[in-house]
C-alpha cells in the first residue's frame, strides 16, 4: 500500500511548521517536522560536549536519540522531548539552528538519521516539514510544496515569536543570521536546500496561514491524493 506524503520544504521562518502542523491535523495525518530532528541531534551535542563537526560521534548519537514528539491540540507547533526533559523551547534557539545546520553538512549524521524520518511514513499519511524532504527524504511524494517567504517577513515573524515567549532581539540581527543559515543551508555539499524539479513553489510572505493549507489541500485534491 503506497502512503500518500505531502512534503513542504524550504527556508526558516517561511512557515513550514505551522502550515504542515495544521495540514496533518486537517487530515489526521502524520506529522513529521525533520527540522526538529536536527535540533535535537544539535541539542544533544552541545549538552554532551561533542563537536558539530565530530561526524562519528555525530553518527553514533544520531543513531540512539532519545527523543520522543508530541502534538498539543491548540498550541503551534509540536513539543520536543529530549532525554526525558521538554525542550521545545530550548531548540529553537539561534544557537541550537546554527549547530543543527553545520550538523546538517555530515553525511553520516545525514545517513543516520535518514531511516528514522523515512519510519514516519504510516497509514493513512504523512505530512513532511523540512528542507530536503521533496528532493531526497521522500522523492516518490506525490505533492511536493516548496514554502518560501522574504527575509524581511521571516525576521519579523521570528522577532514576534521571541516577543511572545519573553524573549528579545533585534530586527537587524535576525535578518543576518536568517541570511547566515539560508546561505549554509542552500550551499551546503550534501542534500542543498532547493525545491523539488517537481515542486510546487508558494510564496506565503503576503498570505495568511489558512490561505496557504487551502491552497495545498486544493492542489492535493486536484491530484487525487485526498
Amino acid at each position: 500500500m503506497l502512503i500518500p506524503i505531502i512534503t513542504v520544504d524550504g527556508p526558516g521562518g517561511a512557515g513550514k511548521g505551522t502550515i504542515c502542523k495544521r495540514l496533518a491535523e486537517r487530515l489526521n495525518w502524520h506529522l513529521l517536522d525533520s527540522g526538529m530532528l536536527y535540533r535535537l541531534l544539535a541539542l544533544s551535542a552541545m549538552n554532551h560536549h561533542v563537536a558539530v563537526d565530530n561526524e562519528a560521534a555525530l553518527k553514533v548519537m544520531a543513531s540512539a536519540l532519545d527523543i520522543k514528539f508530541q502534538s498539543i491540540a491548540g498550541q503551534e507547533g509540536i513539543c520536543a522531548w529530549l532525554e526525558g526533559e521538554d525542550v521545545t523551547d530550548a531548540i529553537r534557539s539561534e544557537d541550537v539552528g546554527m549547530a543543527a545546520s553545520k550538523i546538517a553538512l555530515q553525511p553520516a549524521a545525514r545517513s543516520a538519521l535518514l531511516a528514522r524520518q523515512r519510519a514516519f511514513a504510516e497509514a493513512p499519511g504523512l505530512v513532511a516539514d523540512g528542507r530536503d524532504m521533496g528532493t531526497v527524504v521522500f522523492v516518490e511524494a506525490p505533492l511536493k510544496i516548496y514554502l518560501t517567504a522574504s527575509v524581511e517577513e521571516r525576521a519579523k515573524r521570528r522577532h514576534k515569536q521571541l516577543l511572545d515567549k519573553g524573549q528579545s532581539d533585534t530586527l537587524p540581527r535576525l535578518v543576518e543570521a536568517i541570511k547566515a543559515r539560508d546561505d549554509s543551508d542552500m550551499n551546503r555539499a550534501v542534500a542543498p536546500l532547493k525545491p523539488a524539479p517537481d515542486a510546487l513553489t508558494i510564496d506565503s510572505t503576503l498570505m495568511s496561514i489558512d490561505e496557504v493549507c487551502q491552497q495545498i489541500l486544493d492542489e492535493a485534491a486536484k491530484r487525487g491524493i485526498l
